[in-house]
C-alpha cells in the first residue's frame, strides 16, 4: 500500500523521526511515498521577523526515486476562523497530486502533525487507512489563538483516525482515553550519522560538559549557570542557536558556539565527556522523549538531565543522572565524569535503539 505522509518538518532538513519512518515504510512495502512538506499552522510572531537564518546553511537532502515531494502553498492564517475558505483554493494542485497518487494504487495516510490540510485529505479519502504519529504535544508549542486552533484540530484528527502512534509515555497516557488504538513508539538514534563504535575516543578528554541543540524558552539557563559555577574547572560547551538569551552574564567557563550542520554537531558532541539535557519542567517538555538522550548514549556519553518527560522514567538507566532542585551539582558532575564507557555497552545500546525496530514493533502494517 502506498503512503501519503504529512510531515511536521521539511524533507530538506536533517534526518529525523519522519525521515526514518518513511524509509522504514518503503523498505518494508516497496511502495512509493508522497511526502507533503509542512506549512505554517500558527499566526506569525515578532520573533519570526527577528530570527536570523541558521548559520549552518540549508540542508541538501537527496530525494530518492521512490519518494515524491509535495510543497503545498499556504498563508500563515490557519488559526483564524474561516481560514479554510482561503486556504482550500491554494491547495487545489495539492489535492490533484494526492488524487493522482491514489489513483495508481491503494494508499494509506500518515499524519505527523495536525493541520487543516490533513483534515481535508482525510475527508477526501475516507476509505484510506490512516494513522497519526503524535511525536510531540503540538498545541504546547503555540500560544493564544494558535494554541486553541491546534488543540481543536488535534482532537478532530484523533477522532478521525483509527490508529495512534505516540513518542512518549506521557502522550500515551494522555490520548488513551479518547483514541481508538494507541501504540508507544519511542524515539531512537540515527546510526547513519554516528562514527563506528570502534572509532570512538573513549579515553581521557577535556572534561567538557556539553549540549547540542536549540536554546529556546524550554532551556533552563539557571540550571546551566548553576552547573557551571559548581564546576568552574570544567568547560560547559553549548552548541546551537540561541532563541531565548541567558538572564544575565555567563560564568567564564560557559562557551557559546553557533549552530552547526548536523554532521558537524554530532562530531562536536563526540568530544564531550558528559551530555547535558537541561530542560525546564513545563507542559511542552512533559511529553518529550529527547533525541539527545539517544545521541549522547550512542556515543558513550553519560547524561545529566532534568526530570522531564520520558527522562523522568530513566532515573535507574545506566549512565543517567537526574537533577532536581537542591541536587549537589558538583558531586553529580564528578560522578558522571567518572562513569566508564565501553564499546560493548555502546554497541548494545545502538542495537537496542534503532528506528526500524521502533516502527516494526507497531501494528502500522497490520491488515485493517
Amino acid at each position: 500500500m502506498r503512503l501519503i505522509y504529512l510531515s511536521p518538518v521539511p524533507w530538506a532538513s536533517f534526518s529525523q523521526r519522519p525521515h526514518h519512518f518513511v524509509h522504514w515504510y518503503h523498505e518494508q512495502t516497496g511502495e512509493p511515498v508522497l511526502w507533503i512538506d509542512p506549512y505554517p499552522t500558527r499566526l506569525p510572531s515578532l520573533n519570526d521577523f527577528r530570527r536570523k537564518p541558521p548559520s549552518a546553511g540549508p540542508q541538501h537532502i537527496a530525494v530518492p526515486p521512490w519518494l515524491r515531494l509535495c510543497q503545498p502553498p499556504a498563508l500563515p492564517i490557519e488559526p483564524i476562523p474561516g481560514a479554510a475558505l482561503v486556504l482550500k483554493p491554494l491547495w487545489r494542485k495539492t489535492f490533484r497530486r494526492v488524487a493522482q497518487f491514489c489513483a495508481e494504487g491503494p494508499s494509506m495516510i500518515c499524519v505527523a502533525k495536525p493541520s487543516e490540510l490533513a483534515l481535508q485529505l482525510l475527508a477526501r479519502l475516507p476509505d484510506s487507512p490512516a494513522v497519526y504519529d503524535a511525536m510531540d504535544d503540538f498545541p504546547a508549542f503555540y500560544q493564544g489563538l494558535s494554541r486553541r486552533s491546534m488543540a481543536r484540530r488535534q482532537a478532530q484528527l484523533i477522532r478521525r483516525v483509527p490508529h495512534l502512534l505516540v513518542s512518549s509515555t506521557a502522550l500515551r497516557d494522555r490520548h488513551q482515553a479518547v483514541a481508538k488504538r494507541v501504540e508507544l513508539a519511542l524515539n531512537a538514534c540515527d546510526l547513519q550519522h554516528l562514527a563506528p563504535v570502534e572509532q570512538l575516543d573513549l579515553g581521557p578528554k577535556q572534561q567538557v560538559l556539553g549540549y547540542v541543540g536549540t536554546m529556546g524558552h524550554w532551556f533552563d539557563w539557571d540550571l546551566v549557570i548553576a552547573l557551571a559555577r559548581a564546576n568552574p574547572a570544567n568547560p560547559v560547551r553549548l552548541i546551537g542557536p540561541v532563541f531565548t538569551p541567558p538572564p544575565g552574564a555567563l560564568p567564564a567557563n560557559i562557551e557559546l558556539i553557533p549552530e552547526r550542520a548536523h554532521a558537524e554537531a554530532i562530531a562536536a558532541m563526540a568530544t564531550f565527556s558528559v551530555g547535558l539535557i537541561p530542560f525546564k519542567l513545563n507542559q511542552l517538555t512533559a511529553s518529550v522523549d529527547p533525541i539527545k538522550y539517544y545521541e549522547y548514549r550512542a556515543l558513550g556519553l553519560p547524561v545529566i538531565s532534568t526530570r522531564f518527560g520520558e527522562m523522568a522514567l530513566r532515573g535507574e538507566a545506566p549512565g543517567v543522572w537526574l537533577v532536581d532542585e537542591g541536587t549537589d551539582l558538583r558531586q553529580t558532575a564528578l560522578q558522571a565524569l567518572a562513569c566508564p564507557s565501553d564499546r560493548t555497552t555502546i554497541g548494545q545500546f545502538r542495537q537496542d535503539n534503532r528506528w526500524a525496530d521502533r516502527f516494526a514493533a507497531t501494528q502500522v502494517l497490520a491488515p485493517t
